[in-house]
């Protein structure tokens, strides 16, 4: 039985507060409450990016060694983009969106003002190869990029994920704690509901 529906971009938010990062409750409460924020800058400049690599939308707006370098990394031929994937980890289902899938890579894009290595390494992201593993997909990569240079984190269905089932865990008890304060229940799957009815 399923009785709760995460995402990615939200358990990454919940690590960085259970982490001690620079998040407070009550953000991480607007995040699972999808309280509107504007787009930053930097959102919108990542968005035009992937877009100029996956669909070739405005490439001349930037550097176009980076565009064929990240362009080198991704599989020949590319399967699919925006997949959906989803896994279910006990009474959880998480779920999310993936950029694109090749025979047996997945890839997400990332775009970043400063990248230190392994940025990646408990991204909850990951989950998704244990989604798309009935698919053929044995390896996650991310292709990052600065806009001065690119780099590449790769990660197999045998990388440890220990850390993000913990905070899976960690992030039920705390939405039951918080309940009262949780307004947008979407994060909760009512008994008896197809859990697959009400995507992001």
């Amino acid at each position: 039985m399923i009785n709760y529906r995460f995402y990615p971009s939200l358990l990454n938010a919940f690590s960085r507060y259970v982490r001690g990062g620079n998040l407070l409750a009550q953000e991480l409460i607007d995040s699972i409450n999808r309280v509107a924020t504007p787009t930053t800058e930097a959102q919108e400049r990542g968005i035009s990016f992937e877009e100029a690599i996956i669909k070739g939308t405005n490439e001349e707006r930037f550097d176009p060694d980076i565009v064929r370098k990240v362009r080198k990394l991704l599989p020949r031929p590319i399967v699919d983009t925006q997949v959906y994937c989803q896994w279910q980890v006990d009474d959880v289902l998480f779920y999310g969106y993936v950029d694109l899938i090749g025979k047996f890579k997945a890839v997400d894009l990332k775009t970043t003002a400063s990248y230190q290595k392994d940025r990646y390494v408990f991204n909850h992201q990951n989950l998704y190869l244990h989604a798309l593993k009935r698919k053929g997909i044995k390896l996650m990569e991310y292709v990052i990029t600065d806009f001065t240079d690119v780099y590449v984190e790769s990660y197999s269905l045998t990388h440890p994920i220990d850390r993000q089932l913990e905070e899976i865990r960690l992030f039920k008890a705390f939405l039951e704690e918080h309940r009262p304060l949780i307004t947008d229940k979407k994060i909760f799957v009512n008994d008896g509901e197809d859990p697959d009815a009400r995507r992001k």
